[in-house]
């Protein structure tokens, strides 16, 4: 069963510095239908004008993965790690017991395009942790590349929950198989494509089940993919 969530229906907000679209309820956007989806409980899509951002702020027990389309984002927090998150490199925080952090667009003139993911840990009270780390384009494209697990396998992120991220740039055909009773969460970054015969277009996401075979055809489409128990 695929059930499409259409970009268009996403709570969306334009703050002037900060145009931002909410798959799932969060902060002043409220829908009990989308709450998250098994241990995945954000996506924001956001685009921060030149010099502006988010300034310090708290977080406790959630992971926070960050995903940059395009521009740069700064990161600070009080763990002392200073960073910028480029396209083709993904950043890990688990704010754990809590984690005081910033984010700021760099640039003077380009605004920055992100994904901003939180997951469910899978315990509370966890040592704050930071993490980032780089994918090259070859690695994600025509293939599903690992960019973060509960074991970190294959060089990707730890996340301290039951699941895998998956980030790819589909030009033909790719296949996902999904194991028994496991679930699946699909977003479209960019582009198009054709998620076993349903079509999906930038900013759709598509909640997934009993579905044991992914087929996902498109012409250079970027997505997210998010295995889930």
């Amino acid at each position: 069963m695929i059930q499409i969530r259409k970009a268009v229906d996403r709570g969306h907000f334009d703050h002037g510095w900060l145009d931002t679209y909410h798959t799932f309820s969060f902060a002043d956007y409220y829908d009990p239908e989308f709450m998250g989806f098994r241990a995945l409980r954000v996506i924001n899509e956001d685009r921060v004008q030149p010099g502006r951002g988010f300034g310090t702020h708290s977080h406790r027990d959630m992971e926070i993965v960050t995903y940059v389309l395009e521009g740069e984002l700064q990161h600070r927090d009080s763990m002392g790690t200073g960073s910028i998150i480029r396209p083709g490199e993904v950043q890990r925080m688990s704010a754990g017991t809590g984690v005081l952090h910033s984010e700021v667009n760099p640039s003077r003139d380009r605004s920055v395009h992100l994904l901003q993911i939180w997951l469910l840990p899978d315990r509370r009270g966890l040592k704050p942790e930071y993490e980032q780390k780089t994918f090259p384009a070859e690695e994600r494209t025509e293939r599903l590349r690992l960019v973060a697990s509960h074991d970190g396998s294959d060089g990707s992120l730890t996340i301290h929950q039951d699941a895998k991220i998956l980030a790819g740039t589909i030009r033909d055909s790719v296949q996902y198989e999904l194991q028994p009773g496991r679930y699946a969460w699909l977003q479209v970054a960019r582009g198009s494509l054709d998620l076993n015969g349903q079509t999906l277009n930038a900013g759709d996401g598509a909640a997934i089940e009993n579905e044991p075979t992914l087929t996902l055809r498109g012409k250079d489409a970027e997505v997210l993919l998010f295995d889930l128990n």
